[in-house]
C-alpha cells in the first residue's frame, strides 16, 4: 500500500463531500476540513451548514471555519495538524501563505477540462454553449484563479439532452476517483505536472448572475434551450413576461426546441392545445415546465388547467 498522507480538505457544496468522503475512506488521514463560515438562510433565517461541515462532523473530523484565512490565528491552527498535503474542491481562493505550506503541495480539483472553463460555474457553461466533452482536472494551485500546473485529467462525454443535475453527477463520479488518484500519485512520488497553455479563444466560467441567467428571446431556441438545460435544477432561467401592462420575472425549468420557420415577433407566444410555443430568433421553444411567482413549479399542462394568459401576454428581453 502507498504511504498513508495527512490532508487538510478545502471545500462547501455537497460536489465536494463526495470527495471528502472518498479520501476519508481511503488509507489516507483527512486530519482536518477548512469550510465556509455558518449562514442563516431562508424565510426562518436558520442557520445553515455546509455540506461539507455536516459530513466532518459526523465523521469526527475536525473543522476549520475561518473568516479569514490570512489571520495568525487560524494559520497557527492550520499548522498544528501538520498537514503532507491539501486538497480543494468548490471553495474561494487561498493566500500564499496557506496554499505553501504543505510540503507536497496544495492541488484542486476544478470541474472542467483546463485551461478552458477557469471560473465559477464551469458544470452550466458548459451545457450552455453546448460543448460535446467536459471533464474534471487536477492542478497545483498558484496564485491566480484556476492557472495552476495540471497533474491530471478524466473526460467525459455530454449527452443531446444534458442537465446540470445530470453532468453534476457524473463529474461527481469522476473527480472522485481522480482525486485519489492523484493522492496515490504524491504519495508514491510518481505525480508529474506541466504548466497550463493559455488558448487563443478561452472560454470562461463566470460566476452565474441575474443578467446571464435571463432569457434573451431573440437567440435561436437551441441557445435558449441550452441556457435552460444549463441552469436546471439549479438556479433555473428566468424569463420577463409581460401582460396586462404589468411586467414579472417568471421561471422556466423545462423547454425543448421546435424546429419551425416563423415571421412573429420574438417573445410572441402561441398556445396549441395545451402547449405553450414562444418565438424565437430562430425556431420555436416549447415551454414544457414553468414556474409563476410565488407559486410553484408545474408542467405548462397542468399550469393551463386553471390559469389563463391575458391576451396581450409576451415574453419580453431584459432592457440593458
Amino acid at each position: 500500500m502507498d504511504k498513508s498522507l495527512r490532508i487538510v480538505f478545502y471545500g462547501t457544496p455537497s460536489f465536494a463531500t463526495a470527495i471528502l468522503a472518498k479520501l476519508h475512506e481511503s488509507h489516507h488521514k483527512v486530519v482536518a476540513v477548512v469550510t465556509a463560515v455558518d449562514k442563516p438562510a431562508g424565510r426562518g433565517r436558520k442557520i445553515n451548514e455546509s455540506d461539507v461541515k455536516k459530513y466532518a462532523v459526523a465523521n469526527d473530523i475536525p473543522v476549520l471555519q475561518p473568516k479569514n484565512l490570512k489571520a495568525l490565528e487560524f494559520i497557527e491552527e492550520l499548522q498544528s495538524f501538520k498537514a503532507d498535503l491539501q486538497v480543494i474542491v468548490a471553495f474561494r481562493m487561498l493566500p500564499k501563505v496557506v496554499w505553501d505550506m504543505p510540503a507536497l503541495g496544495t492541488f484542486n480539483l476544478h470541474a472542467s477540462l483546463l485551461p478552458q472553463y477557469r471560473g465559477a460555474a464551469p458544470i452550466n457553461w458548459a451545457i450552455i454553449n453546448r460543448e460535446k466533452e467536459t471533464g474534471v482536472t487536477t492542478f497545483f494551485i498558484d496564485d491566480k484563479i484556476d492557472t495552476g500546473a495540471i497533474i491530471d485529467q478524466s473526460r467525459c462525454d455530454i449527452v443531446e439532452d444534458e442537465t446540470v443535475g445530470s453532468l453534476y453527477m457524473k463529474l461527481q463520479d469522476l473527480g472522485k476517483e481522480l482525486t485519489l488518484k492523484t493522492v496515490n500519485d504524491i504519495a508514491s512520488g510518481t505525480a508529474t505536472s506541466s504548466p497550463q497553455e493559455n488558448p487563443d479563444n478561452p472560454s470562461d466560467a463566470p460566476k452565474l448572475n441575474v443578467d446571464n441567467t435571463t432569457i434573451d428571446w431573440t437567440k435561436t431556441a437551441t441557445e435558449i434551450d441550452a441556457l435552460v438545460r444549463g441552469l436546471s435544477p439549479f438556479p433555473i432561467a428566468k424569463a420577463l413576461l409581460s401582460q396586462n401592462d404589468k411586467v414579472e420575472q417568471i421561471k422556466v425549468h423545462e423547454t425543448a426546441v421546435v424546429y419551425k420557420e416563423h415571421k412573429m415577433i420574438a417573445g410572441s407566444m402561441i398556445l396549441i392545445d395545451s402547449e405553450l410555443h414562444i418565438a424565437c430568433g430562430k425556431d420555436l421553444l416549447q415551454i414544457i415546465k414553468i414556474q409563476l411567482p410565488n407559486k410553484k413549479a408545474m408542467s405548462v399542462k397542468d399550469l393551463l388547467n386553471g390559469y389563463e394568459f391575458h391576451a396581450s401576454a409576451i415574453m419580453i428581453n431584459r432592457e440593458a
